[in-house]
């Protein structure tokens, strides 16, 4: 979230993955869209995911290596999450029966509920940041 805001060039070294991301820019006409796309070491795809969308994936190989590059530097405060099963998002990830998730990605709110905080946030803030 801005002012921390990431934006970040991200590939596979090692393995594969589906990767996820989503519009979260309140007032873009993108907004709740998301994009997927499976990139992978044999592939050696790169993705640039700019400020202003929410970023998730999930590993399709038993072991994965990833390479970020961020346009920012972390900071836990403004760090938010997705659940994974969002109905209004409808992300098709396959089978989740069977996805391991991290206690920290247990924690993450429904789509609706991160709404509510985005509506603080204009596109006009996250234009700032790509400047």
């Amino acid at each position: 979230m801005p002012p921390f805001a990431q934006g970040k060039l991200i590939r596979i070294i090692l393995g594969k993955v589906l990767d996820v991301i989503v519009d979260i820019r309140y007032d873009s006409p993108t907004f709740g869209k998301h994009f997927k796309i499976e990139l992978s070491g044999e592939n050696k795809k790169q993705l640039y995911i700019p400020p202003g969308f929410a970023h998730g994936f999930a590993t399709l190989s038993e072991e994965v290596i990833f390479e970020y590059k961020c346009t920012n530097f972390y900071n836990k405060e403004s760090k938010r999450g997705i659940m994974l099963n969002d109905k209004d998002l409808n992300i098709d990830w396959g089978d989740i029966n069977n996805i391991t998730v991290s206690d920290q990605d247990k924690l993450n709110k429904s789509f609706k509920e991160l709404t509510e905080e985005l509506k603080l946030i204009k596109s006009q803030d996250w234009n700032k940041i790509l400047e």
